[in-house]
Parts: structure tokens; C-alpha cells; sequence
């Protein structure tokens, strides 16, 4: 008599453990397959076969934010998803502690890019300075790079001057290579009636004067550029911001709530 009582007032929400299973297990798969891309791409470029490679590269190799972003979804699905499926308290206590420090360095992130715009905005130049330079070590580094430029229609940190620092573009007299004194493609203006993009369009180009450089390619640095492209869509990358801290702060309390819920029907078996 007192063991049917229990279940019909103590019981797991069935609802709150089956959506917490079902948005872990997508965020579980998306991390394997961002994991599973990291991967391959290194395979790829032979750095599995010789680990040592990976401090080779100068700059920033992209492949490293697939393997991260892929290792977090990857640990947050599966403890969530586990945690929820076998009403494991630990997992689930894991991944509310787990989300919420994510979100605190999140949030803490955010105040310190607004407080210390000049020290972010200088981090920046000096990130994409050092890219700059090992432009053609990486060749995922150098898709990335060529994507930035052309989408935000920019040349450089902040101005095309600053492919001077690339040992292939640079002006210097000692410089053999074709590339001497030019620009990547990815700098230049776009001609809609082309549809072949010319690769050597750069060449030469910063050997030309100022106004000329204006016809051939875009002069604008590529952090004012990335500065201006947040004001324009200020309202649009706050939304997503907060769109995502709401569902952490949801996802929390999801989970705490699941494991205040199997606790309490595990105090009533006790006690029954």
C-alpha cells in the first residue's frame, strides 16, 4: 500500500529526462563530428604521423577550433545524455557544473572585451599580425584568412601594408619571390563580371600609389573592418549572445531540477 503512495507521488520527471536526453544526444553527435573533422584534417596534413608538427605552424591553426568545440560538446552530450537516460545524479551534476562555468567565462569574457576595447582591439592586431606571417605555412590558415578578407572586404590588420611582414610579400630588395611587394588575392576588388577568380591580381600592387592601390584592391584594415561590421549587426550578435546564455541558464536548471526530482524519489524508496 505504501510502496503504490510512493510512486504516485514521488516520481522522475519523465518529460524532463527525455529532453534532456534528446538536446544532449544532438549536441553529443555534432561534438563527434566536429571532433571527427579535427581529425581528419589533421591526418591530413600528416600531423598525427608527427605530433611534434603541431607548435611548427606560427600562427593559429583552425583545425585546433573543431578539436575544442568538438571535445566541449562532446564531454556536455555525453554527461548530460548518459546523466539523464540513467538518472545518473554525478553526470548530471557534472554537466550543470560543467555548462555553468562555461557560461561564467562567457559572461566574464563579454565585460572584459567591453571594458578593455583598446587592449582587445591591440590583441587582435597582434593575432592577426602573427597569421600574417605564417600565411603560407597552414593551408587551412591561409583559407581562413583569404575568407576573412574577402567577407569583410579588408586587407591586413590595418592596411595592406602589413603583408610586409610575410617573407613572400614583403618590399625588400633581397626578396626573390613573385610575390614580392603585392597582396593576396583575397585583397582584391571583385570584378562581378568575373567568374574565374585571377590569383595574381595582387601582384605587384603596393608598389603602385596609394590612389592607384584604391582601383585594385581594398585598402581597409581588417580589424576597423571586423569593428564596423559589429556596430552594423550589434542587434543581431547580442540576440545570439543572449539566446545562447538563456539556454545554458535553461539547460542548468533542467538538470538541477532532474536531480533534485531523483534524489527525492531515492530519499522516498529509503524511507518507505
Amino acid at each position: 500500500m505504501m510502496s503504490g503512495k510512493h510512486y504516485k507521488g514521488q516520481e522522475v520527471s519523465c518529460c524532463i529526462k527525455y529532453f534532456i536526453f534528446g538536446f544532449n544526444i544532438i549536441f553529443w553527435l555534432l561534438g563527434v563530428a566536429f571532433l571527427g573533422i579535427g581529425l581528419w584534417a589533421w591526418n591530413e596534413k600528416g600531423v598525427l604521423s608527427n605530433l611534434s608538427s603541431i607548435t611548427d605552424l606560427g600562427g593559429f591553426d583552425p583545425v585546433w577550433l573543431f578539436l575544442v568545440v568538438g571535445g566541449v560538446m562532446f564531454i556536455l552530450g555525453f554527461a548530460g545524455c548518459i546523466g539523464a537516460l540513467r538518472e545518473n545524479t554525478f553526470l548530471l551534476k557534472f554537466f550543470s557544473v560543467f555548462l555553468g562555468i562555461i557560461f561564467f567565462l562567457e559572461l566574464t569574457a563579454g565585460v572584459l572585451a567591453f571594458v578593455f576595447k583598446d587592449w582587445i582591439k591591440d590583441q587582435l592586431n597582434f593575432f592577426i599580425n602573427n597569421n600574417i606571417r605564417a600565411y603560407r605555412d597552414d593551408i587551412d590558415l591561409q583559407n581562413l584568412i583569404d575568407f576573412t578578407q574577402e567577407y569583410w572586404e579588408c586587407c591586413g590588420a590595418f592596411g595592406a601594408d602589413d603583408w610586409n611582414l610575410n617573407i613572400y610579400f614583403n618590399c625588400t630588395e633581397s626578396n626573390p619571390s613573385r610575390e614580392k611587394c603585392g597582396v593576396p588575392f583575397s585583397c582584391c576588388t571583385k570584378d562581378p563580371a568575373e567568374d574565374v577568380i585571377n590569383t595574381q591580381c595582387g601582384y605587384d600592387v603596393r608598389a603602385k600609389s596609394s590612389e592607384e592601390q584604391r582601383t585594385y584592391i581594398h585598402v581597409k584594415g581588417c580589424v576597423p573592418q571586423f569593428e564596423k561590421w559589429l556596430q552594423d549587426n550589434l542587434t543581431v550578435v547580442a540576440g545570439i549572445f543572449i539566446g545562447i546564455a538563456l539556454l545554458q541558464i535553461f539547460g542548468i536548471c533542467l538538470a538541477q531540477n532532474l536531480v533534485s526530482d531523483i534524489e527525492a524519489v531515492r530519499a522516498s524508496c529509503l524511507f518507505s
